[in-house]
């Protein structure tokens, strides 16, 4: 059974906020009580929980996973006691891949973006891209494969001359909760990017693959991904974007691509994790760069 930290103890044992929102102490007990009275597994207790106070995104569908995260930190925390374990499963995070033919390293590839003509981005679908898609990143990108953390989309980057060729991939994911330098930028309080967060989109994986010199390859795919990403994003999850985030490392890379791209260099991150609220881990310091997809980007995120 699933119980409260009840020790003695002179911390806030409140629970925190989930997703940028407030639970109130009615939340909590519905939370808890859910927990204490439905022997199920963790994802479906996640559910349950979402269904049971409105945890929905824009279109209707459950936060599942993000709540399936949030009992976890709960857990960790001292907050919740007795949460059904963890099944045995495919580890979260880094995935085990297996390297196939299809991200073999090949001949380096010069030349000019008017050269490979039209470019285009196309939706991950079906086991076989997204095993692909897993592949490319895990073996190319510094970051490797992670499993992202709430909603995303990926893409699979082709270009079509002198013959169709898979040329990269994006990844597009839920806003930082947090970034102190975004945050000043767009001139929010935290109440308004509480309720405001999800028209901001993370390009949390972005590669073009390392063989190929195009001049102006990258930018141009980002140039078309600022385009394409909003309606997808819109039919995926209800929501709209209005303004699209990146953060680079700053010892890799300068983000030249992200720049000439138009994307504004806004500040630094403070080297914390998405789930680091306590400053315990430390990660690297990050540029912070983001691109507005509509001019009143400002008044549509609540700021007057």
């Amino acid at each position: 059974m699933a119980r409260v930290d009840s020790q003695p103890s002179t911390r806030d044992l409140s629970l925190p906020a989930f997703c940028g929102t407030a639970v109130s102490d009615e939340d909590s007990a519905t939370l808890r009580e859910i927990v204490d009275t439905c022997g199920v597994s963790r994802t479906e207790l996640a559910s349950t929980v979402c269904e049971a106070l409105g945890w929905v995104r824009s279109n209707g569908r459950l936060k599942t996973r993000e709540c399936y995260e949030y009992l976890g930190l709960l857990e960790e925390k001292g907050l919740l006691q007795g949460l059904p374990a963890k099944r045995e499963q495919r580890p979260r995070g880094v995935t085990r891949i297996h390297y196939t033919l299809a991200s073999e390293p090949r001949p380096e590839r010069t030349g000019e973006l008017a050269q490979v003509q039209p470019v285009s981005l196309a939706l991950v679908s079906g086991a076989e891209q997204r095993a692909l898609w897993r592949e490319l990143v895990e073996r190319h990108h510094y970051l490797g494969h992670k499993v992202a953390y709430g909603a995303h989309l990926r893409y699979l980057v082709w270009m079509s001359a002198p013959e169709r060729e898979l040329c990269g991939c994006l990844q597009f994911s839920s806003a930082a909760r947090r970034v102190a330098a975004r945050d000043r930028w767009i001139g929010w309080d935290d109440a308004t990017r509480q309720r405001s967060l999800t028209q901001v989109v993370n390009n949390s994986r972005f590669l073009i693959l390392p063989w190929l010199h195009i001049r102006d390859l990258a930018s141009h795919v980002l140039s078309l991904a600022s385009r394409v990403v909003v309606e997808d994003w819109q039919e995926a999850y209800g929501v709209r974007p209005v303004l699209l985030e990146t953060f680079v490392a700053r010892e890799r890379y300068e983000g030249t691509c992200y720049r000439a791209a138009n994307w504004m260099d806004v500040g630094v991150t403070a080297g914390r994790g998405r789930m680091d609220r306590e400053n315990r881990w430390a990660e690297p310091v990050k540029t912070c760069l983001v691109y507005p997809l509509v001019g009143d980007f400002r008044r549509r995120l609540g700021v007057a």
